[in-house]
């Protein structure tokens, strides 16, 4: 089959790999109809390279149709159209049962003392081949494949891979008050979800990001978007009565602006020999924490701050007196995706669409394609917020 595979930092290439084959009576085999760039790929194509190998398949935002399934799966047949979470989770653990996925104790990478494997990533999170593919083996098939209706366009159902329940989580750990203030860093998609979930449920939401188009994404949807800009924080807490908002959700992660240190050293590390990278990044790597700085600084006294952009430092600085004295709440962490399929499956599928999904593809191309993408989605090219890939 033709997928799309890491060779090396900024470069992927399609290219022929096995077809993937039925490994357990609990597998199943989809052939991906739709499949999607997402911002955390581009940390593998730009500094998480040391914990992944040339020819790895990519991606984790996966739908399709089943072709063939495990004598042990019960609840799916060939012809049924599904989506994937990213998180590999069993359903029957102890985390599982209380909401948390991404801390399955079945498919926990304890290797790496890391939580729930996932697909198209790291060795931290089990190296797992991805679904910007063809064909794409899904692991525990019964309770990670979410059967979904066959009449909708794939974006209908896509998103509940990954970014939508990401948005949503990320807005429900920020713990905005009924009525309260919401402010948004980052207007990639899943801060363009954020954002609208946020208004959705009735916040004011603000949203920052420096590229216009996706303010003006966000301006469509009723969102008030900012400029980076000298005294942007101080505009945002006028507008919150002097205090903050009330919460702040981060959805930028470790690659934000403003950090040319940080950058540095990650770009540093990445070119060390992979074992001496690995073991760098384990005990002193560090983020760019531009815009988690600013959401401790930004975030009223006694209000909650939601990371749903990645972090994966170990030797970060945080401002601990601060955060103390102001009494700062801080939620964080992977999507726990099967936690909140029930309530947005209704959501997507209302026709009024309150939650915009029909506006957020910005490119739709075919897989051969996805190289020239990744590249414009990391640049901000040619007013890139989301990819598409058709295999």
């Amino acid at each position: 089959m033709r997928a799309l595979t890491w060779q090396g930092k900024r470069t992927v290439r399609v290219e022929d790999v096995p077809d993937p084959r039925l490994e357990s009576a609990s597998d199943a085999i989809i052939r991906v109809t739709s499949t999607a760039i997402c911002g955390s790929d581009l940390h593998l194509y730009e500094v998480l390279g040391p914990f992944i190998d040339a020819g790895d398949v990519l991606g984790h935002e996966t739908m399709g149709i089943v072709e063939e399934v495990g004598s042990a799966v019960s609840n799916l047949k060939p012809g049924d159209r599904v989506v994937v979470p990213f998180t590999i989770s069993c359903g029957e653990c102890f985390m599982c049962k209380r909401g948390l996925q991404t801390q399955c104790e079945t498919t926990q990478v304890r290797e790496h003392g890391c939580g729930a494997a996932l697909y198209g990533y790291t060795k931290l999170y089990g190296q797992v081949p991805g679904g910007q593919a063809e064909y794409l083996r899904v692991r525990l098939a019964d309770y990670n494949a979410i059967k979904v209706s066959s009449g909708p366009p794939d974006e209908t159902y896509l998103f509940l891979s990954d970014i939508l329940p990401t948005a949503w989580q990320a807005v429900d750990y920020a713990d905005v008050p009924d009525g309260g203030s919401l402010a948004v860093l980052g207007l990639g998609p899943v801060g363009q979800l954020a954002s609208r979930i946020g208004r959705h449920l009735g916040y004011q939401v603000m949203a920052v990001d420096p590229v216009r188009e996706r303010r003006a994404m966000a301006e469509r949807h009723g969102v008030t978007a900012y400029d980076l800009g000298h005294g942007l924080l101080d505009e945002l807490r006028r507008n919150t009565a002097g205090r903050g908002p009330d919460s702040v959700v981060d959805a930028v992660g470790l690659e934000a602006h403003g950090a040319p240190l940080a950058a540095f050293a990650q770009s540093a590390v990445g070119l060390l020999p992979d074992p001496i990278a690995k073991k760098a990044m384990k005990t002193a790597g560090i983020d760019r924490l531009t815009a988690l700085h600013a959401a401790l600084d930004l975030v009223r006294r006694g209000g909650t701050v939601s990371l749903s952009g990645v972090y994966a430092g170990q030797a970060d600085p945080m401002p601990m007196m601060s955060m103390f004295d102001r009494q700062i709440s801080l939620r964080m962490g992977q999507c726990n995706v099967k936690r909140w399929t029930d309530q947005l499956i209704p959501l997507v599928e209302d026709a009024s669409d309150p939650l915009g999904i029909a506006d957020l593809v910005t490119h739709r191309v075919p897989l051969e394609e996805a190289p020239a993408m990744y590249e414009m989605f990391q640049k901000k090219q040619d007013g890139c917020i989301k990819v598409v890939l058709s295999p």
